[in-house]
C-alpha cells in the first residue's frame, strides 16, 4: 500500500526502513463525524495518524458535565491514545470526530515498533507531546485565572468564522460550563455588541 503522509512533518524525513514498516502495517480508514473513537477508561488497542478531518478530546465526570482537552487535525495523532496503547493504561479521556475523517491505524505493537525502529518518528511523538503538555497548561490557566466570558468570546474568536453553527451545549462541553450559563453569558456578549445570537448559530461581531 502507498501511503499519503504529507500532512505529517516527519513525512520528508522518515527512514527507509520505517515507512516500508508504515507501509506493511498501517491500514486505511475512514469514519463519519459524531462517532466516538475511544472512551475514557479504555485501554486503546491500535493508533490513529490522522490525515483528514478533526477529532475532539475531552473528559467526563461521573455526571454530564465534560470539559475539552484538546482537539487535534489532520498530520497529527493523539497523545492519550498513543500513551494508552504504549503503556496498556486506561485513556485519560475520550475520543470524538469532530468532522468526518480519514487517516490510517497502527495496532499497538506496531506502534511501538515504529517508536524503536525510527528515531525521527520517535521525535515526532515528543514534539506531540510538548504542544499538548502547552495546550494543557493554558487550559488550566484559563480555568483559574479568567472570568467565563473572556474565555467564552476568546473561544468563538479563535473559531475564525464569522457565523458559527453550533449549540449552546456543544459550547458548554467545550469550556467545562453548563447549558443555562453559557446562554446567559451569550446573551451578556450581545448586550455589549460583541456577538449576535440566532437560532443555532452565532454571528461574531
Amino acid at each position: 500500500m502507498s501511503l499519503n503522509l504529507k500532512q505529517f512533518p516527519f513525512e520528508s524525513s522518515l527512514e527507509e526502513e520505517a515507512l516500508a514498516f508504515l507501509e506493511e502495517h498501517a491500514k486505511s480508514i475512514s469514519i463519519p463525524k459524531k462517532t466516538i473513537l475511544f472512551y475514557q477508561g479504555d485501554i486503546c488497542e491500535n493508533v490513529l495518524l490522522l490525515t483528514k478531518g478533526e477529532v475532539r478530546l475531552y473528559i467526563q465526570d461521573e455526571g454530564v458535565e465534560s470539559i475539552d482537552l484538546y482537539t487535534f487535525k489532520e498530520g497529527e495523532q493523539c497523545i492519550v491514545n498513543t500513551a494508552s496503547s504504549i503503556s496498556d493504561t486506561n485513556a485519560i479521556a475520550t475520543a470524538e470526530t469532530v468532522t468526518d475523517i480519514e487517516g490510517y491505524i497502527l495496532d499497538k505493537e506496531s506502534i511501538k515498533k515504529l517508536s524503536t525502529l525510527s528515531p525521527v518518528y520517535q521525535s515526532y511523538i515528543f514534539s506531540l507531546y510538548t504542544i499538548r503538555m502547552a495546550d494543557l497548561a493554558t487550559l488550566i490557566n484559563d480555568i483559574k485565572f479568567k472570568k467565563l466570558d473572556v474565555r467564552l468570546l476568546e473561544w468563538l474568536q479563535k473559531r475564525k468564522e464569522k457565523s458559527i453553527k453550533i449549540t449552546h451545549e456543544e459550547i458548554a462541553n467545550s469550556l467545562g460550563s453548563s447549558r443555562v450559563v453559557i446562554s446567559r453569558k451569550l446573551k451578556e456578549l450581545e448586550k455589549r455588541g460583541k456577538v449576535i445570537l440566532y437560532r443555532g448559530s452565532i454571528e461574531v461581531l
